[in-house]
């Protein structure tokens, strides 16, 4: 193997020493924040940082990416976040100023707050992705239920009704329509005056009320009371099986019924016994 001395003379070693005395070599970022103890290289660090986030930004604009590449540069743009974040907490302890506090908040190309769930947050294509669309929608507020003084104060006399007619519309068509009703009216008093002076007769004739308490006659025989009767249309009339009263004899009960309940509440008790002997002899 060669030795130290050797490699030392090579022509890349001797490249790079050159290139290290210039100060062409761009010095790599350390991989934690923890690394760094000089607050001028912390504020470069974060100002680098800083300059890829806008880089991506900008990438992230054209939706024509793919949904792939767009999700990729977003999860990159989140990472950068949350390195710089290390980095503004390095600078605190190193002595710096607190950025968290005093550094402006993170906004979007159209200058809003760009919004986010839970830490992570979406840029420009990445809000339009399937399923990240609908965390950014606003359920719509629930209609607020007015009080019962609230619904008073659009009560008036229009609501009743009372200024139906103010507008000019409404009384020339009642008119109308009233004119036409006077002269239907007429045209048919007109018409029963001349029937009646004819001598014909109304057009409806109220049909007699059929009296309820009508009974046929019925002959006591038990044969014919067990048959049917066929009426002249053919209907069949059925034969009552018990003795139906009369109107007449409904009437004569009922008034004998109230006869006794006068001679019960006003009669005494001896004119009420001379009642029931005259009745018993009178054989009533």
């Amino acid at each position: 193997m060669a030795r130290n001395a050797e490699k030392a003379m090579t022509a890349l070693a001797r490249f790079r020493q050159a290139q290290l005395e210039e100060g062409k070599v761009k010095e790599r970022r350390p991989f934690l924040a923890s690394e760094c103890s000089e607050l001028p290289k912390a504020e470069k660090w974060r100002r680098q940082i800083i300059s890829e986030i806008s880089k991506k930004v900008a990438q992230i604009q054209n939706a024509g990416l793919g949904e792939f590449k767009i999700r990729d540069l977003n999860d990159e743009i989140n990472k950068l976040l949350r390195e710089k974040g290390h980095w503004e907490v390095r600078i605190k302890e190193l002595g710096g100023p607190d950025y968290a506090r005093v550094g402006p908040r993170m906004l979007d190309h159209e200058g809003k707050a760009v919004p986010g769930n839970r830490g992570y947050k979406y840029f420009g294509a990445a809000r339009d992705l399937p399923g990240v669309r609908e965390l950014f929608e606003k359920e719509p507020a629930p209609a607020m239920r007015k009080s019962r003084a609230e619904l008073m104060k659009e009560v008036d006399a229009e609501y009743y009704g009372y200024r139906d007619e103010d507008d000019g519309v409404l009384l020339p068509l009642e008119a109308q329509y009233e004119k036409q009703a006077v002269q239907e009216a007429v045209q048919t008093w007109r018409k029963e005056k001349e029937s009646r002076l004819s001598g014909d007769k109304p057009p409806e004739e109220e049909e007699e009320e059929e009296s309820i308490y009508s009974a046929h006659k019925e002959e006591p025989e038990e044969e014919e009371s067990q048959e049917e009767m066929e009426g002249e249309e053919g209907g069949v009339s059925f034969m009552a099986h018990v003795p139906v009263p009369s109107q007449k004899e409904v009437e004569e009960a009922l008034v004998r019924r109230k006869k006794m309940e006068l001679l019960q509440r006003y009669a005494s008790e001896t004119l009420q016994a001379q009642s029931q002997t005259a009745r018993t002899l009178l054989g009533v």
